[in-house]
């Protein structure tokens, strides 16, 4: 792994990329997904602790630069979330970036974002859970931005939040709900997006759990589908057509490593 990041993060091909997103034209380019996720690049770096990352975590600098300062006036343009299940979905892209200002120590950026969102998702309540998955999703909208409220919001306030925002416990939307998608076929680009599903779940789910106290009447069911989702996740990582294995990799990774959990 070290070797192929040796061979495609050079210092010439970074400063490409970086020149590259400068250019007029290009200020919405790979917002807010890829963006985000050069910004966990960049986290974890940070969090190398050798020789090699600093050298990475430095040479990656005006990437990481211009990835925060776009996502940032982009969340402070945002009239209304953007609640899609693929690439432009606002919840998670918000979550990694504020992961990000976390793990950096930049706590002024951390209180900025959770009150963007917290004006943008707070008094959301009644979550429609029967209109979840679509056919084509990786991420829940729904689930995304309950894993990015627990991060902007005090304990607490975050466990009255979703008991507003889901249906009670044995409700039959919910169980339907938390029920792992089964993808029709794996070599479709866009039907292999829900083994994805599972795994964006997943850590979804263990995200809010974490928020939440054990004896909140939704954290036993939310744990119950946080196994199930890992287990159906992991198994659809393992596919061997393309349409799948040049992401859910990173997916599974993400997951098992438990990189979003503070």
């Amino acid at each position: 792994m070290r070797t192929v990041l040796a061979m495609q993060l050079t210092d010439q091909k970074l400063a490409a990329e970086a020149a590259f997103l400068r250019a007029p034209g290009r200020e919405g380019f790979e917002r807010p997904y890829g963006l985000a996720w050069v910004l966990q690049l960049a986290a974890e770096f940070r969090a190398g602790g050798d020789e090699a990352s600093a050298h990475w975590r430095d040479a990656l600098a005006p990437l990481e630069t211009i990835a925060s300062t776009r996502l940032l006036a982009w969340l402070e343009k945002l009239p209304w979330p953007v609640r899609s299940g693929e690439h432009s979905q606002s919840a998670f892209a918000l979550g990694l970036f504020f992961d990000w200002a976390r793990d950096a120590g930049k706590a002024d950026l951390c209180a900025r974002i959770a009150e963007r969102v917290v004006r943008l998702y707070g008094a959301d309540r009644d979550a429609p859970v029967r209109y979840e998955p679509s056919a084509h999703d990786f991420l829940s909208p729904l689930l995304g931005e309950a894993d990015l409220l627990r991060r902007a919001l005090p304990r607490e306030e975050f466990a009255s939040w979703l008991t507003r925002f889901l249906p009670a416990p044995g409700h039959a939307d919910l169980e339907r709900w938390l029920v792992p998608a089964r993808t029709p076929d794996q070599a479709d680009g866009k039907f292999a997006h829900l083994d994805g599903l599972n795994l964006s779940r997943a850590w979804m789910l263990e995200g809010v759990c974490s928020a939440l106290d054990g004896a909140h009447p939704h954290a036993a069911p939310l744990r119950a589908a946080a196994l199930a989702h890992r287990a159906s996740g992991l198994e659809g990582a393992r596919s061997t057509h393309y349409a799948g294995s040049h992401w859910l990799g990173t997916f599974a990774t993400y997951l098992v490593t438990g990189r979003g959990l503070a």
